[in-house]
């Protein structure tokens, strides 16, 4: 980033000027997560004070292109996705036809009880085993989400020792002829919780956008899979279609 002449007898104030020429510098030559120069540098080289260039910063971190991180600096934020939920959505294929390349890591995959809540939503007795999985969804390389999966073991009985990469859902189509359809999706934003903020690569007092879904199959409307997926907010927007 070269030094750049602002117009003291322009009218417009300094720090508007600043922003819309920072605006053009990021968005020509930084990519989503990139680190700027510190705001003494900036300062500088555009000649003015450091009040000044925080205000033209803070116009581009109100608009959602830059955000600050205590102790790091300023960054490039990322451009949100508009990711589709409907009730055949599909995290791979939806991203794929965005022209993303994406990636499925299973963290963690056990046997345990369900729970009161999950147990109501897969319509199973309390304490009834389940299998539980756990996923972290890349974007580009980039970690997107965080997805845990209950599916009632008693039905797939072998599921944990079929799933080794890949998504759940073909495998539930191709081993089992199980295609599913969601019937619900509730949305809710909430601060990251346990070790979720670090797996997803974000501060951990920035919100997740957090999608409890229930999947059915569509043979026989039984419940096969409720699903907590935890979206990086600052990296998508959710659409919801009918």
């Amino acid at each position: 980033m070269s030094l750049y002449a602002v117009d003291r007898d322009s009218g417009l104030a300094l720090y508007a000027q600043i922003a819309r020429r920072l605006e053009q510098v990021v968005l020509g030559q930084y990519a989503p997560g990139d680190g700027l120069p510190s705001e003494g540098e900036l300062a500088a080289r555009f000649g003015v004070n450091r009040h000044t260039l925080r205000r033209a910063v803070d116009e581009l971190v109100e608009a959602g292109l830059l955000e600050r991180r205590h102790g790091l600096g300023i960054f490039v934020l990322d451009t949100q996705l508009d990711y589709q939920i409907g009730q055949t959505t599909r995290f791979t294929e939806n991203l794929a036809a965005l022209g993303f390349m994406t990636e499925n890591r299973i963290l963690r995959k056990q046997t345990i009880g369900a729970i009161p809540g999950v147990a109501q939503r897969l319509s199973i007795p309390e304490g009834d085993a389940i299998h539980w999985v756990e996923t972290l969804r890349m974007v580009d390389e980039r970690p997107m989400c965080l997805i845990s999966h209950c599916v009632p073991a008693l039905r797939f009985p072998d599921l944990l020792a079929r799933f080794e990469s890949g998504s759940l859902h073909a495998l539930l189509a191709s081993a089992y002829g199980c295609k599913l359809r969601r019937t619900e999706s509730l949305v809710t934003a909430v601060l990251p919780q346990g070790d979720d903020a670090t797996t997803l690569g974000m501060p951990q007092n920035r919100p997740v956008l957090r999608v409890k879904s229930v999947n059915v199959d569509d043979r026989d409307g039984a419940p096969i899979e409720y699903a907590i997926t935890r979206f990086r907010a600052d990296r998508i927007q959710l659409r919801i279609n009918p």
